[in-house]
């Protein structure tokens, strides 16, 4: 009981009452101290499990702002992490976040990516560090070569060096150096530097993303406002996408978080099945009850209506890059651990389309059942 009492205390009572106490208290009372300093309470584990427990999980996530962020923070929110969200929005912006995670266990901080500093102080007390810095279009300040390239770099280098033994990074299933988009092709370049940088970061490579918010599904439902056709570039049928749910990369970060086996490794991200591009819009377009009518639009013309889209000064609706991005194959990576090594059991596009979709839907067709709809051939190559 006297060690507690001395920690507790300030120096000077200390150093008053350390000449009528034996010199092994005194010794007790310093070793304390230096724990105290060393350990942060957010990692202490405590309580049963759940929102309002410690799981002994202080994460930073960087990019928590985008599509998977909230989901990831939601996720680390309900096992009682404390998670620091660097941003760099208004904080109006973030009070969908508070929600998430018990009183003062969700940080907000104001961080520069050019600024060296910032990072560290982000970083300074966590044991964890997620990168899902992502950006589906460039700007006059940050190209793809900054947010896919530089900005991983410089978090790896800095969570290196803070001495933090847990870095996630999020890349992309077809990142490629060869690939014909520049999105990829960054992507591939970014996972070198980060395996330079921190080689026992874990890097995780999913597939196109469907959800609620998503750019995917969305992006082609979206298409009806153009008209009836939808463009695709060799009406799609020379293209095999296998689309993973959200919900399932944010389980299998999550997963890795907590797997002190998965320092070190690269985990490819993929859905259940795969499925034709054509025979994936058309689900789409069942799905909402619209009218499907695609046509093949040469590549030539498809990039030039996408540069008209692209000069747009706030969020282009789509950009050259997307359109090959969108039509790329899907690789295999049958050599890489996947979401069944982190315990997870993937979600189909059947399962979960219906949540997406229906907004897209008329009035009449609203609570229209999902049995209606015939489900998307699948393809083995």
């Amino acid at each position: 009981m006297a060690t507690v009492v001395f920690v507790s205390r300030p120096a000077g009572v200390l150093s008053r009452i350390s000449s009528s106490c034996g010199p092994a208290a005194f010794a007790g009372a310093s070793v304390a101290t230096v724990q105290q300093r060393n350990l942060h309470h957010a990692v202490v584990p405590k309580g049963k499990g759940g929102r309002s427990s410690s799981s002994g999980i202080a994460a930073t996530v960087f990019g928590a702002t985008g599509f998977l962020g909230r989901y990831v923070v939601n996720r680390l929110g309900r096992l009682g992490s404390q998670v620091v969200i660097p941003h760099r929005c208004d904080q109006y912006d973030l009070m969908y976040f508070r929600p998430m995670g018990d009183l003062g266990q969700i940080i907000f901080m104001e961080w520069d990516a050019r600024n060296k500093e910032s990072i560290q102080r982000a970083i300074e007390h966590s044991n964890v560090v997620i990168n899902l810095v992502g950006r589906e279009w460039e700007t006059r300040n940050y190209r793809f070569e900054d947010v896919f390239v530089t900005i991983p770099q410089q978090l790896a280098r800095a969570t290196k060096e803070a001495g933090v033994s847990k870095f996630i990074h999020m890349s992309h299933i077809n990142a490629d150096i060869r690939s014909p988009s520049k999105y990829l092709r960054n992507k591939a370049v970014g996972e070198q530097v980060v395996r330079e940088e921190f080689p026992e970061a874990i890097i995780m490579k999913p597939s196109e993303m469907f959800g609620r918010e998503d750019r995917f599904f969305n992006y082609y439902a979206n298409m009806r406002w153009f008209g009836n056709a939808i463009p695709l570039l060799g009406l799609g049928k020379k293209t095999v996408k296998q689309p993973v749910h959200v919900v399932d990369v944010a389980k299998a970060i999550v997963s890795a978080v907590r797997d002190p086996d998965a320092n070190g490794k690269t985990f490819a991200l993929v859905g259940p099945n795969r499925y034709v591009l054509h025979d994936l819009v058309e689900y789409i377009y069942a799905v909402a009850h619209r009218q499907f009518v695609p046509y093949p639009l040469p590549r030539p013309f498809y990039h030039l209506a996408a540069k008209i889209f692209a000069m747009n000064p706030f969020e282009p609706w789509t950009t050259p890059d997307k359109i090959d991005r969108f039509h790329t194959t899907d690789m295999k990576y049958p050599g890489l651990p996947g979401l069944e090594d982190l315990g997870i059991t993937a979600s189909s596009v059947e399962q979960k389309a219906i949540e997406i979709l229906r907004r897209h839907r008329r009035f009449r067709y609203l609570e229209a059942e999902l049995d209606e709809t015939k489900p998307a051939k699948t393809v083995n190559y």
